[in-house]
């Protein structure tokens, strides 16, 4: 009889140890109905004790239910849509064997293409879609008429608040821009001047993000001014460009906010105009072409908005309440990370980590 019991493993050794049926003890596994609270707490100590946890795709496959999910996120700007798509892709992988297919499809820029390939991916039966709204106002009908059609729409990265999206995983655009403003009115004196380098103000993210820089930044002093907000519209050329022209028509800017991950741009005007250093930047998210610039000061602090972990909250809400019939929350909104220099290195990023590998900690150092 030893011997029987030390060959079973998993289930069948849990029902042995419990003295209950393998039926009593998938029902308390799964927390099913049909088991009294003193059975349901006996099994799940003796299964924590022998360190079993549940086979989450077997559960998938027995319950017959299987999810089709399209994905239409950006490329460019790869430093922040390279983490969102990895994020994604993690995510994929780990729910590839557990009755979820998956659709995905690459959109060249925020706002370029998004209506044709959302309509492909509307039009394919799909169950659920994940989006970045580039143009929330020319997205809504589509998204309506998606959701009306069943399919479950979660946007991520940015939001369309008008349409009847199912959720949204994302920085609360506003409060950062409000972070960023009160960052700001620390680092300069009252009645300083500054100016943002946005994206597009079509774009909700874009147009939060700088409403709440602005508030932020004049509730601290009166005096403080926003002379300018540029739309460089996540482009290189355009950002360095307008950034000089803003520096020769403002001679005595003080801070710079970019709402958007093309802050290099930004900081390369105002090297060549000699004016590093005197202008303070506030950035946005971090990849590894940032770390210099964070390092030597040209870059004051950033405001990180996790795009790799959207990119997994995404999947991971809209396969569970597919498949497991999960809640899926109207919004879900990650809270902001300040980078600074002295915490640079504790950001996935700095540490040029692949999308399946965590970030590499510092050495420790002994207590003294």
């Amino acid at each position: 009889m030893r011997n029987a019991v030390r060959k079973r493993s998993g289930i069948p050794l849990i029902a042995e140890l419990a003295g209950v049926s393998i039926g009593t003890v998938d029902r308390a596994l799964h927390r099913r109905k049909g088991i009294n609270e003193s059975t349901l707490k006996r099994v799940l100590k003796i299964a924590a004790q022998i360190g079993y946890k549940p086979n989450v795709a077997a559960r998938s496959l027995s319950t017959g239910k299987r999810a089709r999910i399209g994905v239409c996120v950006p490329k460019q700007i790869a430093y922040f849509y390279d983490e969102l798509w990895a994020g994604i892709r993690d995510e994929t992988r780990r729910y590839a064997d557990r009755g979820a297919e998956f659709v995905l499809i690459a959109i060249p820029e925020l706002g370029r293409g998004e209506r044709s390939a959302f309509k492909k991916l509307a039009d394919s039966n799909l169950d659920g879609i994940i989006l970045t709204p580039g143009n929330p106002e020319a997205m809504t009908p589509l998204i309506d008429a998606a959701e009306q059609r069943g399919t479950r729409v979660v946007c991520v990265s940015t939001d369309a608040p008008f349409s009847r999206r199912s959720s949204v995983v994302c920085i609360e655009p506003r409060l950062n821009g409000l972070i960023a403003g009160e960052l700001m009115a620390q680092f300069l004196p009252p009645g300083s001047k500054v100016a943002i380098v946005t994206g597009m103000l079509k774009t909700i993210d874009h147009r939060d993000k700088a409403d709440g820089f602005a508030a932020s930044f004049r509730e601290r002093s009166p005096a403080n001014h926003v002379v300018s907000v540029i739309e460089a519209h996540e482009h290189a050329d355009e950002s360095f460009r307008k950034t000089k022209q803003l520096l020769e028509a403002e001679p005595d800017l003080a801070g710079i906010y970019v709402n958007t991950v093309n802050s290099l741009p930004v900081c390369r005007a105002l090297s060549s105009t000699g004016r590093a250093l005197r202008v303070r930047v506030i950035a946005t998210d971090l990849f590894h072409r940032m770390i210099p610039a964070i390092q030597s000061g040209a870059i004051a602090a950033s405001i990180h908005q996790q795009p790799y972990v959207q990119g997994q909250l995404s999947v991971r809400t809209l396969v569970e309440h597919l498949l497991h019939e999960a809640e899926l929350p109207f919004a879900q909104y990650l809270n902001p990370s300040i980078i600074l220099r002295s915490n640079l290195h504790l950001f996935r990023e700095a540490n040029g980590v692949s999308s399946n590998r965590k970030p590499i900690p510092p050495p420790r150092r002994p207590c003294r």
